[in-house]
């Protein structure tokens, strides 16, 4: 990364754990003499070398916070798609690049990894909805994020909804709850965590690591 300027832009859109969000990358962002910006400012975008979106709620409600914030999902469009800057969608702001969510209805999302976000349905009825709590990943993708993780790393799971990609090749990681749920999705210069990497301790500040050294 050398005379390379590292600086995160993570989108404020009135829907994210952005505290802790914050400090996990500013962590990390410290060691290649980085910046993190928590903005709700479209134009911060395109200064940033790397854009997060976080997310927590309901799929509707995050995609109407989103799209309430005066050029963002413009900006986001512009810099992601045409610009191919490296994107991390974290829980609800990586289920939001789907298709379509299915949760209190249909509402559509990015369309930039094709499938839908539908409700979890372990074959165990006895297991609890919301999966919550710390799971094991089991890798099935190749990603530059993955590099400093360990086989079977856990990381934090808290959803009740899951990302069921069009296409297989798209997810790069799964965990079991009653079957295989995505855990990781990604695709060119996009990646996306259904576990939050803040609340994740060593494993999750591994992955922010790679994330932020990754250049697609």
């Amino acid at each position: 990364m050398a005379n390379e300027i590292l600086n995160v832009a993570i989108i404020d859109y009135g829907s994210g754990n952005l505290h802790s969000a914050a400090k996990a990358f500013e962590r990390v962002a410290a060691d290649f003499g980085g910046t993190v910006t928590v903005t709700d400012k479209p134009d911060d975008l395109a200064k940033a070398s790397h854009i997060v979106l976080p997310g927590v709620g309901a799929y509707a409600d995050c995609k109407a916070g989103l799209t309430a914030v005066d050029g963002m999902m413009d900006a986001l469009q512009d810099q992601v798609i045409n610009k191919a800057k490296p994107f991390l969608g974290i829980c609800v702001g990586m289920q939001l690049m789907a298709d379509w969510g299915r949760e209190h209805g249909d509402t559509p999302g990015f369309g930039w990894i094709g499938g839908e976000v539908a409700a979890i349905a372990p074959a165990d009825k006895g297991l609890k909805i919301p999966h919550m709590g710390w799971n094991a990943l089991e890798i099935t993708g190749d990603h530059p994020a993955f590099a400093d993780l360990p086989a079977g790393a856990h990381t934090y799971f808290v959803h009740s909804y899951s990302f069921r990609t069009t296409d297989p090749a798209h997810v790069l990681a799964t965990v079991d709850y009653g079957g295989p749920i995505t855990a990781v999705i990604g695709r060119d210069n996009m990646i996306g965590t259904q576990f939050h990497p803040e609340k994740s301790q060593r494993v999750g500040l591994a992955f922010i690591r790679g994330y932020l050294e990754w250049r697609p």
